[in-house]
């Protein structure tokens, strides 16, 4: 056979030399490229004959060889299989707050600025609050009086001169004006904005001059240390995702960077708004996180460390279930052959498969589609 084929090929050689080295007119070419035509169709016919009698003589390896399929194959192995629920989530914390004011005016100080690191009851920004330390300072004239009356009275009364209600009045007057003052003063740090916790100063809301009002947000302030992730999951997984479960935290603007922690809280009040109950991951310490920034969970709600996990494009699917093709050496001979599957949990495109397949099993995972049950193939 191959010396034929050689024939074809040295013909085809001799008269590509020959119409190189030849001169003559296009005619003459046109000749001889038919009579090189004519010896390739005698070839090919005679190619032809010798196949048929080859094969009418019982030798069938040239047409088996030539029906042959190439294929790729992966060896099985057993391997962990993980399947998650995947939920996107955000960065949280108890103390993420924002201050307010709680008294009115225009703000006359503003002392810290966006970035700052403040201390719990530390002063942020005051408020203009003359007219009440007007009133403390006439308080204060007024109950250095009395109190110069109260004493007096005290002493008489001591020495048994006077009225007891005389003392008593003097006493209450003095009481009555000490009270109010205190009362002043509590009314006076109305008027300055204090940090409620310990953190950083996330953003500044007010200028000096501005009039503001109880309510207005004035400071944000954030514990970058006391963060936590937090997720609305779907109800339907109510059932799946329980308090000590291990997830995988994915921050997708760092980088896609991952860590690994426990579900630490479930709530078990479904929100009739949108049919979710909340969960909590606790974040290591660092100060890549910031608040309300994506994250994205997967919670491990199913593991088997010893699976034979497969890609999932291999499995087909007919009317008697699920099957595979595999390669296996038959009497020398490499064939294709369908295995009936039970699949199992299915992540992404990765499947496990809980029965049919074992490891050493050679899974075709290219070439597979057109595969005949003991198709031979090469690989």
């Amino acid at each position: 056979m191959n010396k034929i084929v050689f024939g074809i090929m040295l013909v085809l050689g001799i008269g590509m030399l020959a119409s190189c080295g030849d001169a003559n007119t296009v005619e003459k070419k046109k000749e001889k490229l038919e009579k090189l035509k004519s010896k390739q169709a005698e070839l090919v016919s005679e190619i032809k004959t010798l196949e048929e009698e080859i094969l009418a003589l019982g030798d069938t390896s040239s047409k088996t060889n030539e029906r042959m399929k190439y294929v790729m194959v992966t060896p099985i192995a057993n391997s962990a299989f993980e399947h998650y629920i995947d939920v996107q989530g955000r960065v949280d914390g108890d103390q993420n707050t924002t201050i307010s004011a709680r008294a009115m005016g225009p703000v006359i100080k503003v002392l810290v600025k966006s970035g700052a690191t403040v201390k719990k009851d530390q002063v942020l920004a005051e408020l203009d609050a003359e007219i009440v330390k007007r009133q403390i300072d006439d308080l204060k004239t007024n109950l250095s009086f009395v109190t110069d009356v109260y004493n007096k009275q005290k002493s008489l009364w001591e020495k048994q001169v006077g009225t007891e209600v005389q003392y008593l009045s003097a006493k209450n007057n003095k009481e009555s004006l000490e009270q109010k003052l205190a009362t002043l003063y509590e009314n006076l740090d109305m008027y300055r904005i204090k940090s409620p916790i310990n953190g950083t100063v996330d953003e500044v809301f007010v200028k000096i001059g501005q009039n503001i009002a109880p309510g207005m947000p004035c400071f944000r302030l954030v514990n970058m240390s006391d963060l936590k992730a937090k997720a609305d999951v779907a109800e339907t997984y109510a059932s799946q995702i329980k308090q000590g479960n291990p997830v995988k935290l994915i921050f997708p603007d760092l980088d896609n960077k991952t860590i690994l922690s426990t579900i630490n809280f479930t709530s078990k009040v479904i929100s009739p708004m949108n049919r979710t109950f909340t969960i909590e991951a606790n974040l290591t310490s660092g100060n890549d996180y910031n608040p309300n920034m994506i994250c994205v969970f997967k919670v491990i709600d199913y593991q088997n460390k010893n699976a034979i996990v497969i890609p999932v494009n291999t499995i087909q699917k007919t009317e008697n279930g699920a099957h595979v093709v595999v390669a296996q050496e038959i009497n020398g001979k490499k064939v294709a052959i369908k295995k009936q599957i039970t699949v199992g949990k299915i992540y992404q495109d990765k499947a496990e498969i809980l029965s049919g397949l074992a490891a050493g099993d050679m899974l075709i995972t290219t070439g597979y589609q057109d595969l005949n049950d003991s198709e031979q193939i090469k690989y």
